[in-house]
């Protein structure tokens, strides 16, 4: 394969969702979905598309860490990218001062998870494959390799990571036929916004039963008798036999977090979706002893698999979150992957936001072919809104997601969108400007 990457383009593109409260919840009013986007240019003209997603002011501070890591990525010629993707990984972390300024957190960690997520799409699109489909043709030793050991063997040994994966090899061709022909399922967020009044929250779940959803969840944690009619009239409409997850977003301590939890017990909670400060494996184990049977489900804002390791280990995570584009991109997915099959805990991945749901898809994918081999209470997250502005969105057929056929990570926004909502000039921001004026 021929090409060099030459030219690390990064463009600053941001939604306006907060017009329609899209996206809100108890910790995020007004968001203005974003995308601190890089291009990774080379000189036969291949491009590799990527993006970390953030809501609105700050997306310029993980744009510019994406810039300073980027400028490592160029010289990388595309046969390097393919035969070692795990190695340019670890090379763009090897610049001891920016990675002060995390280490592997933070606004530091946000601009790798982009480079690297434009990096796997350049893969994609080299070989011609879909990334789920790369990660799934991969031997159980390149997978393995794929991964940065030193911090997370003392859990999980790379010699177990790949008796795992050589375990499930056998059964890969079968799952894989099965998730052409059935898809991946979904669950819905679009009815459960928090700045949704009673009218509209009943209207969108009785939607989302036509629609034939079977899964839905509420944002709640702002107040508790708000929280508990609304999810009364959410049950009401969708029946006994769906589940209702709700998602506090952060906002409740450990004690309030049980308390909320004992009220809306009546209406069946599946899980309780980031109950507490997302850093506190402390906090989140023991709200999972005092809520069980209801599961606990965290992980969109764990920022590396050190993190997903102690929560795991400790028993804090009941059902895995991993988030696409805020650990350091595809390889730190895999190693959560790999971390959450061997504790057993299903992953249902954080999409929503700007192009997560394209992302996430083929990392549950992947998981289902070649990592847990499952489906089994396993759910990918799906929002409605933004697909429109990619080049290769997400295909659903009823509930389920269709595996993406187009090569790469899914990754690439359409260059109309990318100019239109290019901050601060782009017309979507200066119509706006103008109406307000």
């Amino acid at each position: 394969m021929h090409g060099v990457v030459v030219d690390v383009e990064t463009v600053d593109l941001r939604f306006p969702t907060s017009r329609a409260l899209d996206g809100s919840d108890a910790m995020n009013e007004a968001p203005d979905y974003s995308a601190a986007y890089v291009v990774l240019h080379t000189d036969v003209g291949l491009e590799g598309h990527g993006f970390t997603f953030t809501i609105g002011r700050g997306n310029e501070l993980a744009l510019a860490a994406a810039e300073a890591i980027g400028r490592r990525a160029r010289g990388w010629s595309v046969a390097e990218l393919v035969a070692d993707p795990g190695g340019f990984s670890r090379h763009l972390q090897a610049d001891s001062q920016l990675r002060w300024l995390g280490p592997t957190k933070g606004t530091i960690q946000l601009g790798l998870a982009a480079v690297v997520n434009a990096a796997w799409d350049l893969i994609g699109k080299a070989v011609g494959k879909p990334v789920w489909k790369v990660l799934a043709d991969m031997t159980p030793q390149q997978l393995v390799d794929l991964v940065d050991w030193r911090y997370l063997r003392d859990t999980l040994t790379p010699e177990a990571a790949l008796a795992m994966l050589e375990e499930r090899l056998p059964g890969r061709a079968e799952r894989e036929a099965r998730l052409v022909e059935e898809g991946y399922p979904a669950y819905t967020t679009s009815a459960g916004w928090l700045g949704y009044d009673d009218d509209k929250l009943v209207r969108l779940c009785r939607e989302a039963v036509a629609a034939g959803w079977d899964a839905i969840k509420l944002k709640v944690g702002g107040d508790l008798a708000d929280d508990v009619r609304r999810c009364a009239l959410a049950r009401e409409v969708i029946g006994p036999g769906r589940r209702l997850m709700i998602d506090a977003n952060q906002t409740l301590g450990a004690a309030d977090a049980v308390r909320w939890t004992e009220a809306l017990k009546p209406y069946d909670i599946w899980w309780f979706e980031e109950p507490t400060s997302p850093d506190d494996v402390l906090a989140h184990a023991a709200i999972a002893r005092a809520i069980a049977p209801v599961r606990v489900a965290t992980g969109e804002h764990a920022h590396n698999a050190v993190m997903f390791k102690q929560f795991l280990a400790a028993g804090a995570m009941g059902v895995c979150q991993l988030d696409a584009a805020r650990p350091g991109g595809v390889d730190e997915a895999v190693a959560v992957l790999l971390l959450a099959a061997a504790h057993d805990v299903p992953v249902c991945p954080h999409a929503g936001g700007v192009g997560l749901c394209e992302l996430v898809q083929h990392l549950s994918m992947f998981d289902y072919v070649a990592v847990s081999g499952t489906r089994a209470d396993r759910m990918i997250e799906y929002v409605d809104h933004l697909h429109e502005h990619f080049a290769d969105p997400v295909r659903m057929r009823g509930t389920s997601y269709l595996p993406p056929t187009r090569p790469g990570y899914s990754a690439e926004i359409l260059a109309a969108s990318r100019a239109a909502y290019a901050f601060p000039h782009g017309s979507a921001w200066t119509d706006r400007a103008r109406d307000a004026s």
